[in-house]
């Protein structure tokens, strides 16, 4: 699900550093405590500098292994185990570029309904906001274990499709490109909301940054 991620954002703000040629950390694009009430800054210091700096980590490590392997300094029979890490770093890292810019602090614009080129496409897609938020919200509530709830753009058609991942990258759908991403892993929101990821996505949906969406689609399927 991370194809064409390159354009939602560019180099260390996409956690891509093209001069040290590897993946980075990427800031967030608000303060900490910026996404109060909602999300608190504990929760986001933990997940952002230890979970996402983790995936990245593991990202580099597992394209550094694969490299060492067409050297011959690793066996080839080490390639399953690290390409399977690679998928999972990889896609833990991508989402998480997406999730941080789905989110804005509480303001005019943040929430509520969508607006833009993405409101429109959820309307046709999804007959409007009110069947949208059932259904993303079911899809977020109902992940087995961790993972994803994922508004995303199929190419082909053109159209949305709100799809789950368990862990980060079981259940994808090959070509799509993902727009809003919603973390449901617990190290997300247990330090609020302990085991009640209901109130936490619902929580979540104040927090909405419609303009990254729509902008986006913007840049991926022009009209």
């Amino acid at each position: 699900m991370t194809t064409m991620i390159q354009d939602v954002v560019h180099d260390t703000a996409a956690g891509w550093d093209a001069a040290k040629g590897e993946y980075v950390l990427p800031p967030l694009p608000y303060d900490y405590a910026a996404l109060e009430p909602y999300i608190d800054e504990q929760t986001m210091r933990l997940h952002h500098d230890i979970h996402h700096a983790g995936y990245v980590k593991g990202l580099n490590a597992a394209l550094k292994g694969l490299e060492e392997m067409r050297a011959g300094v690793r066996p080839p029979s080490e390639v399953g185990d690290l390409t399977r890490r690679l998928s999972f770093h990889g896609s833990g890292h991508f989402l998480h570029v997406v999730f941080w810019n789905s989110m804005a602090p509480p303001g005019k614009g943040v929430g509520g309904e969508a607006h833009g080129r993405v409101g429109e496409a959820i309307d046709r897609d999804f007959g409007g906001m009110t069947p949208f938020r059932v259904q993303f919200k079911s899809a977020a509530a109902q992940v087995e274990g961790s993972g994803w709830a994922i508004l995303a753009l199929e190419p082909v058609s053109g159209r949305l499709m709100i799809l789950q991942a368990e862990k980060h990258q079981n259940l994808s759908v090959w070509g799509v490109v993902p727009l809003l991403s919603l973390d449901v892993w617990e190290h997300a929101y247990y330090l609020r909301y302990q085991n009640r990821r209901a109130d936490y996505i619902d929580a979540w949906l104040n927090l909405v940054n419609w303009d990254f969406p729509s902008q986006h689609l913007d840049r991926v399927l022009p009209r």
